[in-house]
C-alpha cells in the first residue's frame, strides 16, 4: 500500500539548512539578553560555585538555580516545536539540578555536588557559544565551526 502523506506536517519537514538559520535567527533575536545572562552568569559568579563545590559547602546547591534559568533560555532559542535538546545534555541537566542539601550528602559530596556543577558548566558554556556565534556570524556557515557544530548538536540539529 503506497505511504499517504500527511500534508498538514509539511510545514514540519524544513531542511536542515533552514533549521540552523532559525536557530541564528533565534540568536539573534535575543542577542542582548543572551549577552545580558552571560554577564551576570560571569566567571566570577561560576568560580565562586566550583570553590563551593571544593570546600564542601552547601551553598553550591543555589547554582541550580541558575543552571535552570540558563536552560529555560537556551530551550527558547530552538527552532524545533517540542524544544527538547540533547539527549546528554538532558541527562546532565536532570542529574545535576533537582537537589535539595541533606546532611547525609556530606557522606557522598563528589556525587551530589559535582554534577550540579558540571551541569552549570555545560549550560554557561553553550549559552557563552550561543553569544559568539550570534555575534560573529552573519548567516548559518556552510563550513561549520566547531562551537556551531557543538550547538547545532545540542539543538539535535546535527
Amino acid at each position: 500500500m503506497p505511504k499517504i502523506i500527511d500534508f498538514s506536517t509539511l510545514n514540519e519537514m524544513e531542511s536542515p539548512e533552514e533549521k540552523h538559520r532559525q536557530l541564528l535567527g533565534n540568536i539573534k533575536g535575543q542577542l542582548l539578553t543572551l549577552e545580558r545572562k552571560l554577564d551576570f552568569y560571569s566567571r566570577a559568579r561560576f568560580e565562586n560555585y566550583f570553590y563551593r563545590a571544593y570546600y564542601n559547602s552547601n551553598e553550591v546547591y543555589q547554582v541550580q538555580r541558575f543552571t535552570g534559568d540558563i536552560v529555560k533560555t537556551l530551550r527558547s532559542l530552538s527552532p524545533n516545536k517540542e524544544k527538547r535538546l540533547d539527549s546528554m545534555f538532558e541527562r546532565l541537566i536532570i542529574e545535576g539540578t533537582g537537589k535539595e542539601f541533606e546532611l547525609e550528602h556530606n557522606q557522598r559530596w563528589f556525587e551530589e555536588a559535582f554534577p550540579m556543577i558540571n551541569a552549570f558548566m555545560h549550560s554557561r558554556y553553550f549559552l557563552e557559544l550561543a553569544v559568539k556565534y550570534g555575534k560573529e556570524l552573519e548567516k548559518a556557515p556552510a563550513r561549520i565551526p566547531s562551537g556551531w557544530a557543538a550547538l547545532l548538536c545540542l539543538y539535535r540539529l546535527r
